[in-house]
């Protein structure tokens, strides 16, 4: 089963909310994108208990540690903190002629 790798409009740094899943409503920020597997990492989002073993070289004492996993990118959409819900992503030019990513539902660029 391959994967086919699909653009996507989100960046690092941008604030999100999950549309679908267990964490279904909760809000983050993106922190990083795996384009080759589609999915990305949000703060504090899909938390998974990981078993370490300890490893006394490199100072890691072991037990159960609780990580961010990798959540689908398609279960993600931009938070329009304006508006107060999720929005989608459009494009312009400014008056410099460089391209800027706009809310849709407002027309105001995204920091």
């Amino acid at each position: 089963m391959k994967t086919t790798i699909s653009s996507t409009k989100l960046r690092s740094g941008d604030d999100v909310v999950v549309t679908a899943g267990k964490d279904s409503g909760k809000k983050g920020t993106l922190r990083k994108i795996v384009k080759a597997k589609n999915k990305g990492f949000v703060t504090g989002i899909n938390l998974v208990k990981k078993h370490t073993k300890p490893n006394p070289e490199m100072g890691v004492t072991g037990g159960v540690v609780e990580q961010e996993a990798a959540i689908d990118l398609s279960n993600l959409a931009i938070w329009n903190p304006s508006k107060k819900s999720k929005d989608k992503i459009s494009y312009s030019k400014d008056k410099d002629g460089k391209k800027i990513r706009l809310f849709k539902s407002d027309n105001k660029e995204i920091k």
